[in-house]
């Protein structure tokens, strides 16, 4: 029994042993085959601020079988597996070539002037946004090879947030304050304080750390002060203030009183002007109708025609017409008509002396050797009839 148990334990031993040379002759044969290896062990996941530098560390050995040619690369790998991967620089023939990767052109280069001696490395300076990705380091010594891989986040710290309050500033009312960053990496919390007063919040204020809302339900006088707005992710941080102003609601009676007071006063004084265009426009017209009146009650022109007193220089010269001829006679009544009544007679006929009778009769003037003269008859008016 004790012979059998022996012989177990011994088989179990030689197959212990032939396990471990069979280990062994692995190693060394693939230690022979790639010798080159990265003994870099630094943290692969690696977060950095935008503007700020970082260095990718890719350090190497190499073995005595790596006989040919040092080949560096590094590429950035595509979050897409259908997208070819953009090679950023490469050392190849004892020279840096730093300008393939368009976007990181004069941002990037190695670690070490010389490469070749261990140090792989790659640093890129002025990080952005644009910059975060998986980033390969391969160094290739044929027959050795090998690779490691870095996964780069760039974070961008808050931009300066703007605050603003929403809704009336009037005792009883809601009103909403804002806080909000245009730029920051996620997730980004807004914290909200109070800078004034007591420094406490109000009681009722309601808090949306990642919408960056204050929410202020019944606003009472006490909430009036400065209120401070933060916004945080885990690069940085920027603040902003706002001013609160809480105030009575304005006496809706008093103005409604004093618009109606001044429509009031508007409708007064368009009827005053209304009133005076009109007594205007009547005293203008009344004015006219005086002056056309006035013109018609202007007299007749002037009758050219013997007034009365031709009938007086009738009787006043009768002697002289017994002493002409005919044809003298046919002269002197022409000349007569044509003369122009005196100053005398220049009134209007209305108001003109009525010449008195004669005393003597015709036959009496026919004996006396007188000749009949016509006159013209005239109307009380002074126009010949």
């Amino acid at each position: 029994m004790a012979l059998h148990l022996f012989l177990i334990v011994f088989k179990k031993l030689d197959f212990l042993v032939l396990k471990f040379q069979l280990s062994l002759s692995f190693l060394l044969l693939s230690g022979s085959a790639c010798g080159l290896q990265i003994t870099s062990t630094g943290p692969t996941s690696i977060e950095k601020a935008s503007g700020e530098t970082v260095k990718l560390d890719c350090q190497f050995t190499l073995s005595a079988e790596d006989s040919g040619p040092l080949d560096i690369e590094w590429s950035l790998q595509p979050s897409d597996n259908q997208k070819e991967e953009k090679v950023v620089i490469v050392y190849s023939g004892d020279r840096a070539f730093e300008h393939y990767y368009e976007p990181l052109k004069g941002r990037v280069h190695f670690n070490s002037p010389d490469p070749k001696n261990g140090d792989a490395s790659m640093n890129i300076m002025g990080l952005k946004a644009t910059d975060t990705g998986t980033y390969q380091c391969k160094v290739k010594k044929v027959p050795g090879i090998s690779s490691r891989k870095f996964l780069l986040t760039v974070m961008v710290r808050p931009s300066k947030p703007k605050c603003y309050a929403e809704g009336q500033t009037h005792a009883g009312k809601d009103m909403v304050l804002r806080c909000s960053s245009a730029e920051g990496t996620q997730p980004l919390q807004y914290i909200w304080e109070r800078t004034t007063g007591n420094k406490l919040l109000p009681p009722l204020a309601v808090l949306d750390p990642v919408g960056g809302t204050m929410s202020l339900r019944n606003a009472t006088e006490a909430a009036s002060g400065t209120y401070k707005c933060i916004a945080k992710n885990r690069i940085g941080t920027e603040e902003c203030l706002v001013e609160v102003n809480i105030t009575q609601p304005p006496n809706n009676a008093g103005i409604i009183a004093a618009v109606v007071i001044c429509i009031l006063l508007f409708l007064i004084l368009l009827a005053l002007l209304l009133f005076c265009f009109c007594r205007a426009r009547n005293k203008k017209k009344y004015e006219k109708e005086i002056a056309y009146e006035i013109r018609e009650d202007v007299p007749p022109p002037k009758s050219r025609v013997s007034t009365a007193r031709s009938f007086t220089s009738v009787g006043s010269q009768r002697s002289s017409l017994g002493s002409m001829s005919p044809s003298n006679l046919h002269e002197y009544t022409k000349s007569q008509y044509d003369k122009i009544p005196s100053e005398e007679y220049e009134k209007p006929p209305s108001h003109a002396p009525i010449p008195p009778p004669s005393r003597m009769a015709g036959p009496n003037l026919s004996r006396m050797g007188a000749i009949a003269v016509m006159v013209p008859a005239q109307n009380r008016d002074g126009s010949i009839v």
